[in-house]
């Protein structure tokens, strides 16, 4: 996992928001070393959904996601429909660079 110049603290806390994004919206747009952390972690988290929809499971993603709208819709919709995959729910899509700073950005969305 990459550091990107933030604490511990901070780095799980936008991973954790960039989640909830992903979740409700099905998109996000950011720079590249953002979007191969948060794919990692998504991907671990939808897998937790799609595998076992108990009550261990949603509690374990609830810990990492605090939106219960988001719980809802990971588990009601999105968990259900990749029970069949077996990996890769997310998708990286390069958009070239940032005007700003020249950050390469990119989009992350579910498949």
């Amino acid at each position: 996992m990459r550091k990107m110049k933030k604490n511990t603290a901070q780095r799980m806390s936008m991973l954790r928001s960039m989640t909830t994004d992903i979740i409700m919206h099905g998109q996000v747009v950011t720079t590249m070393a953002k979007a191969k952390d948060l794919k990692s972690f998504v991907e671990k988290i939808i897998t937790r959904a799609a595998r076992s929809g108990g009550i261990a499971s949603r509690r374990l993603v609830s810990k990492e996601i605090s939106s219960k709208e988001a719980v809802g819709t990971l588990f009601r919709d999105i968990g259900p429909k990749y029970s069949a995959r077996p990996g890769g729910y997310t998708r990286i899509i390069k958009l070239g660079r940032r005007r700003g700073d020249g950050a390469e950005t990119c989009r992350i969305e579910l498949v």
